[in-house]
């Protein structure tokens, strides 16, 4: 029996829901197709965002033969084979061969050059499919030779589509309003996930019910790769949300997080590190509570700890701000880079034994000048500097 996903699979551009800003009117997927040229590309996106569905749409529209190519299991011999019968194909019918790679970062280096020369020379139009950024996964010569398109994860409406299709496909079954909704709104913008979850449903009962519909999705699946994107983009929202002193979205990025299974410990990590560098001396409590909630979370740990990063998360979103000591510690590593090293000033040094006092190590060093000025209330002028950075501020406290 053929999958609900495979029947419902768009036959054009116009049936194809979601990503308009690739395949609406003046999407640039679409221009490209209507002129009948297709270039390789790699699609970048989230599970179920379309991105198979638009490469076999890519190969129909201008008529190429459509080839699939798993990293996994096939090697050298197969690709020889592909580009053996692609170059026939050109030679005798004049048809283009549109090689699509499914999941393309799971590719070595190895595999991605053998197709370079064949994407180089026509011989292959190659769509590579992913949900980590091509950037890091993909060859700098694959990417320099390929459009890079980003799709998105679809939004409820989107999803609404979906399921009212799907539905279509089971005339005799009975869906209740509330279990569409919980379709649509567990299905975290994966449009596969959603036809999977109506297909396992309509095989339960026919009377699709809000308890059968959760039977069939049983929870939200979050989508969050751990070392990819995801990863990184949740813990820069979850930063920049406690720079911006909004204690709710820094509130939300943490759930984000806790969901999808986070190291906790790297998130009190992050805390912590964030405690001095963008609250500092404004509110020196800071630092000792992040310090505190990583200790905590080590003892404690999941899921009781959610608990203690919460606290420590919205301390630090509502604390003061200061980037005083960031900026200056970063000034004075520019300007130790950048200048020149004069000598430390001989009074500052460590007079250790009779050789180096007799060159003058120490000599003339007050030792404690607040004292002399509280005992005397002269000011004590001592430079502290090497001498061509004589005068220069790097600490402003008044710098919020």
């Amino acid at each position: 029996m053929i999958p609900l996903a495979e029947q419902l699979r768009p036959t054009t551009l116009d049936e194809f829901i979601g990503q308009e800003h690739l395949v609406g009117k003046d999407g640039p997927v679409r221009k490209m197709l209507e002129g009948g040229k297709v270039t390789s590309m790699i699609l970048w996106g989230p599970p179920g965002c379309g991105k198979t569905t638009l490469a076999r749409l890519i190969a129909k529209y201008v008529n190429a033969d459509f080839i699939t190519f798993s990293a996994v299991t096939s090697g050298v011999k197969e690709v020889r084979e592909i580009i053996k019968k692609a170059k026939e194909r050109k030679t005798m019918f004049t048809q283009d061969t549109v090689l699509f790679i499914d999941e393309i970062h799971r590719f070595n280096k190895a595999q991605q050059d053998a197709f370079l020369p064949h994407v180089e020379d026509g011989t292959i139009v190659l769509i590579g499919a992913t949900t980590e950024n091509p950037g890091f996964e993909v060859n700098a010569p694959l990417i320099s030779r390929s459009q890079v398109y980003v799709l998105y994860a679809l939004n409820d409406q989107e999803i609404e589509k979906i399921v009212k299709l799907a539905i279509k496909h089971y005339p005799k079954h009975k869906w209740e309003k509330d279990a569409l909704k919980h379709f649509i709104k567990n299905s975290n913008g994966d449009g596969r996930t959603a036809i999977n979850a109506i297909e396992l449903a309509a095989s339960i009962d026919k009377n699709i019910t809000l308890k059968v519909a959760e039977e069939a999705i049983q929870r939200k699946a979050i989508y969050y790769d751990k070392k990819g994107d995801w990863h990184y983009d949740t813990i820069s929202a979850f930063i920049k949300s406690m720079r911006g002193s909004q204690p709710d979205a820094t509130l939300h990025y943490l759930a984000r997080m806790i969901k999808a299974g986070e190291d906790p410990v790297f998130i009190a990590r992050r805390m912590l590190i964030f405690a001095a560098e963008d609250i500092g001396n404004a509110q020196p409590t800071a630092l000792v509570l992040a310090t505190s909630c990583m200790q905590a979370v080590h003892m404690i740990g999941m899921p009781e700890a959610s608990l203690i990063l919460a606290q420590t998360a919205t301390y630090l979103a509502t604390a003061k701000k200061s980037i005083a000591s960031t900026e200056g510690i970063s000034v004075a590593l520019s300007d130790i880079e950048e200048e020149n090293l004069n000598p430390i000033p001989l009074h500052l040094r460590n007079p250790a034994n009779k050789v180096m006092k007799s060159f003058g190590y120490g000599k003339g060093h007050t030792r404690y000048p607040w004292q002399v000025e509280q005992e005397t209330g002269v000011k004590v002028n001592q430079e502290y500097m090497p001498k061509n950075l004589k005068g220069r501020k790097y600490y402003k406290p008044d710098w919020k």
